[in-house]
């Protein structure tokens, strides 16, 4: 959907690129390093380089039977998504957010994005960062209320 809105743009004369992601985070990452000083493809690459090494994650809670890449959940119980593929299933969301943080991070992580939604979504956040703050002093940890529904927490790592 956004090639094509790109694809229309660029034929009313604009300048536009899309930068590929998959996931929210990876365009906060992206909007982050964003420069509007610099040449427009500059810009463009070095967006896309934040977007493309940003690890993401989320937790939410299943609301049917189904077999994961973790074994098969059922529902209510708590899937732990990173990059893309279900890690973990527990039942506890903080236990769950906690885990997947820890999964994506690695010795060379410097920040970590959380993104709160709906419902519990800032408990989560600060439960994360309090947990970061106290195992891994060096990451420095942003908090955004997203207010996105179904996913309670998205987490990035660059």
């Amino acid at each position: 959907m956004a090639a094509a809105a790109a694809r229309i743009a660029r034929e009313e004369g604009l300048t536009v690129s899309v930068v590929p992601s998959r996931a929210t985070v990876q365009g906060v990452a992206a909007l982050a390093v964003h420069d509007p000083m610099r040449r427009f493809d500059d810009d463009v690459v070095a967006m896309t380089e934040a977007a493309g090494h940003t690890r993401h994650g989320h937790v939410w809670v299943a609301n049917r039977e189904a077999v994961t890449s973790a074994g098969v959940c059922r529902p209510g119980d708590v899937l732990g998504v990173v990059d893309g593929d279900v890690a973990l299933i527990g039942s506890d969301l903080t236990e769950t957010a906690i885990a997947v943080a820890d999964r994506l991070l690695s010795v060379s992580s410097e920040l970590v994005t959380l993104i709160s939604g709906t419902g519990p979504g800032e408990r989560l956040a600060a439960a994360v960062r309090d947990h970061l703050a106290a195992t891994r002093p060096d990451v420095e940890v942003t908090v955004y209320h997203g207010g996105q529904g179904g996913y309670p927490l998205l987490i990035g790592v660059e």
